[in-house]
């Protein structure tokens, strides 16, 4: 992906159960595409789901997003990991980021697709190996996918300012 894609988004948003003025590098219960960190979106729409899960997980009514500037101009003072779409690459880092005990990496921040329950779906059969990564690749290509941001060192942080939280209520 090129920078200029990039600085095209102003906004990048977070959903959670509570607003999140300071962002944190947080170790999660679970294993998350990317590793552990501060995830971020460009889409709203996603921010939206991401907090509407969260609130179902903890039976929960109110949860926000989370809105961030995010100084995209920074970002090649990073080491920096960047996927434009699904690629073997991609894949085989997501995979790596899920199902490796000890697996970690020394990314500042990583940008790509989200892959998501439907996604990881395909993700189960290529694991087990029922189809290849590039069909892996090729079916993940039909889907609309969403962006994610990884900030996987607190100095990566630095790139976000806290604008606002809007409340999402279910």
């Amino acid at each position: 992906m090129t920078l200029e894609k990039i600085k095209k988004h102003e906004y990048i948003y977070h959903g959670s159960l509570e607003t999140v003025e300071h962002p944190k590098i947080l170790q999660p219960n679970r294993k998350l595409d990317y590793g552990e960190g501060f995830y971020a979106t460009t889409s709203e729409t996603q921010a939206e789901e991401w907090a509407g899960r969260r609130i179902r997980e903890n039976n929960n009514t109110l949860g926000y997003v989370n809105v961030y500037e995010f100084d995209a101009e920074k970002i090649s003072k990073f080491k920096s990991l960047i996927f434009t779409e699904p690629t073997e690459e991609w894949a085989k880092f997501v995979m790596a980021n899920r199902t490796q005990k000890d697996f970690t990496h020394d990314y500042d921040i990583v940008y790509g697709p989200v892959a998501n329950d439907r996604v990881y779906f395909q993700f189960g059969l290529y694991e087990s190996g029922a189809i290849s990564v590039d069909t892996l690749i090729r079916e993940l290509k039909t889907y609309k996918l969403v962006d994610q941001y990884l900030f996987h060192t607190e100095k990566a942080l630095t790139t976000l300012h806290f604008v606002e939280s809007k409340k999402i209520i279910l």
